[in-house]
């Protein structure tokens, strides 16, 4: 499930704080792309920290995926990446890794 959950079982305080973390990303990419169907203002301040926090995570991903249309893929391959890593990142720290 993209949107909560992806904690692995057995967490670790911090593995609770990497699944945390990662699923407060998953959750502003999720807003983003939500928010990328409306015309919202660039300049209101939520919508700049939602792209400050964001961007460093799509802009890559943009550079390397091409567009189909109209279709953005970045948003897609972006949450399947952020639960990857963070389901091993989780599974480190459990078995002790860090």
């Amino acid at each position: 499930m993209f949107l909560g959950g992806g904690c692995v079982d057995d967490a670790t305080s911090t593995a609770q704080v990497i699944c945390l973390f990662f699923n407060l990303l998953v959750i502003a990419v999720f807003i983003r792309v939500l928010l990328s169907w409306f015309n919202v203002d660039p300049s209101n301040p939520m919508i700049q920290a939602l792209h400050s926090i964001t961007e460093p995570i799509l802009d890559p991903l943009r550079r390397i995926l091409p567009r189909i249309g109209m279709f953005d893929l970045s948003p897609i391959v972006a949450l399947i990446l952020l639960r990857v890593v963070s389901i091993a990142l989780q599974q480190m720290a459990v078995d002790g890794g860090f």
